[in-house]
């Protein structure tokens, strides 16, 4: 399903928490939607599940928007980091209801993960632990195979083990059946990997819409001299810099790793994490 996305802008109290947002996302990958607190990336997800209207611009699936239209809202799935079902509901109610909403669900695939995070159907929802209910999240979102399903921080309260299992069941869903998944996180090195292209959102805007693997080949940390260092990257993406005792450290998008370690200097990866923070701080994230 084709997402696109023109000039989308969403006030909240005369607040822009989208900006003007433009960009589509043409096939089934596994997205990172990256930003600080604040930066559109639930806003943005909200409208693409239909559950609010843009203030202006537009967000279409498949041609049409998604706003009370039923033929794309069951086909999209949205777990929020919480309160993603009633609290006097049990496990199994929350099952059949979502097994009756969404055409591509996998009955089957939620006994399973049932069994791997330990929870049983006859319990009550407001009775789970914080983990507990955001493994009922992430269930509900890999057995419901919607073929846009996103996540907004899914995983609070489930410890790294718990976390890690979640990544590999992501990945193993995902290789049986292609879709559309959108993961926003702010645990990035943690899941970076998993990554196949990454939108980076700072107040509203998309500031990155990039493939990890592209980043890496091309955001570098470049140390030196500060005199020579900033005749060096002068007109380069310059994200970040730090000076010490006539030294000079820039963390630099769009770099030659080769020709910078052939002019002297010392060049080493940045994370991804890292790369996000500096992105959205008031230094970074504006190309020069």
């Amino acid at each position: 399903m084709k997402i696109e996305v023109n000039n989308l802008t969403k006030l909240y109290k005369g607040k822009k928490a989208l900006d003007q947002l433009s960009f589509s996302l043409d096939e089934p990958k596994i997205y990172g939607l990256l930003g600080r607190n604040g930066a559109g990336k639930t806003t943005f997800m909200q409208i693409l599940a239909g559950l609010l209207l843009p203030t202006s611009g537009s967000l279409l699936v498949d041609g049409e928007a998604p706003f009370d239209k039923q033929r794309l809202t069951e086909s999209m799935c949205l777990i929020k980091e919480g309160d993603n079902f009633k609290k006097d509901l049990k496990i199994k109610n929350v099952l059949t209801i979502a097994s009756m909403f969404y055409p591509t669900w996998d009955q089957e695939l939620a006994r399973q993960l049932l069994e791997e995070f330990s929870l049983q159907e006859n319990m009550k929802v407001k009775g789970l632990s914080k983990g507990m209910e955001s493994a009922l999240g992430i269930i509900v979102g890999l057995a419901s195979k919607a073929p846009i399903t996103m996540f907004d921080e899914p995983y609070i309260g489930l410890d790294a083990s718990a976390r890690s299992r979640f990544y590999e069941l992501l990945v193993e869903s995902y290789q049986k059946e292609k879709r559309t998944i959108i993961f926003s996180t702010h645990l990035i090195d943690e899941v970076s990997l998993l990554f196949e292209e990454v939108l980076i959102f700072d107040d509203g805007k998309l500031i990155v819409q990039e493939e990890p693997d592209q980043l890496r080949d091309t955001c570098f940390s470049i140390s030196g001299p500060a005199s020579l260092l900033e005749d060096y990257i002068s007109g380069k993406w310059v994200v970040h810099t730090q000076r010490l005792a006539g030294n000079m450290t820039a963390t630099v998008i769009g770099l030659d790793k080769h020709e910078a370690q052939a002019n002297g200097f010392q060049v080493e990866g940045v994370s991804m994490q890292q790369l996000m923070i500096y992105l959205t701080s008031k230094q970074g994230g504006v190309k020069k």
